[in-house]
């Protein structure tokens, strides 16, 4: 099984979601990633990572 970590960093709220840009060098394997305010509470975090499994 292959795998890839991603970092994102906080670029801003919306209504419902917190939007993360992903810190790329080169070409951006997801580029924005919109994640739910309640998966994160009350405060958004600075940074995420994501981990992406494929087989």
């Amino acid at each position: 099984m292959d795998k890839k970590e991603i970092e994102f960093e906080f670029e801003r709220a919306t209504k419902n979601t917190f939007r993360f840009q992903e810190k790329a060098t080169g070409e951006p394997s997801i580029g924005t990633l919109y994640v739910q305010k309640s998966v994160f509470g009350a405060k958004e975090p600075k940074k995420v990572k994501v981990t992406v499994e494929w087989e």
